[in-house]
């Protein structure tokens, strides 16, 4: 049956997750929230859509300044119009002023490569923050690609199904990343359903 046969991928996928490069993740996050930097949270495709809900959870229960630049559709497609496909976002953190205080979290399959021509604009986006000192990333698939080479810190999800890549690398790029909005060293909130849930009940000893 093919959703046993799914499932069973995707629970091989996430125990065979470096919980070390998540630990690493969420510490060179936290080192950028806690010294003042900025988050941009970058994807294409499916990967753009996890770029703003991440957006949204990291500024809201993390406590970032986040931003997500394909949330601006309008600035987006300018820039696309104007700069091309490949500039839109290193041209977007370079208006941003992006420094070396701030850093970078890249959504992304494959992970980009400049040799064939993938997502290149997550590359040159890495290479000029790169250039400024800020720190880089990512929670990516297969191999990682440029993104696992360049990152200070960066998730590889595993492939364990060669037919099943991209589903079970976009599904779990958004375990992992609530993952990290829940760790103790970034979230300093709980999110509405956490709040609202009753306490545990306390057993209390017979005298």
């Amino acid at each position: 049956m093919f959703s046993d046969h799914f499932l069973d991928a995707t629970t091989r996928a996430v125990s065979a997750i470096d919980r070390d490069a998540i630990e690493a993740v969420a510490k060179t996050l936290a080192r950028v929230r806690d010294g003042g930097g900025r988050l941009f949270l970058l994807g294409v495709g499916g990967s753009a859509g996890h770029a703003s809900h991440a957006t949204n959870d990291f500024r809201k229960i993390c406590g970032f300044e986040a931003y997500c630049p394909t949330d601006n559709v309008s600035e987006l497609t300018a820039r696309i119009n104007d700069e091309g496909w490949e500039g839109v976002f290193s041209t977007w953190l370079e208006s941003s002023r992006l420094t070396a205080k701030d850093g970078l979290l890249i959504f992304s399959v494959g992970g980009g490569s400049l040799e064939p021509p993938v997502s290149a604009n997550l590359v040159r986006a890495m290479q000029y923050a790169k250039e400024k000192g800020a720190a880089v990333t990512g929670i990516v698939g297969r191999d990682g690609g440029f993104t696992a080479r360049v990152a200070d810190a960066c998730v590889v999800v595993p492939t364990v199904d060669p037919q099943l890549i991209t589903p079970i690398v976009e599904g779990l790029a958004a375990v992992v990343w609530h993952l990290l909005v829940s760790h103790p060293a970034l979230s300093r909130s709980k999110g509405h359903w956490e709040q609202i849930a009753p306490a545990p009940a306390v057993a209390v000893a017979a005298e």
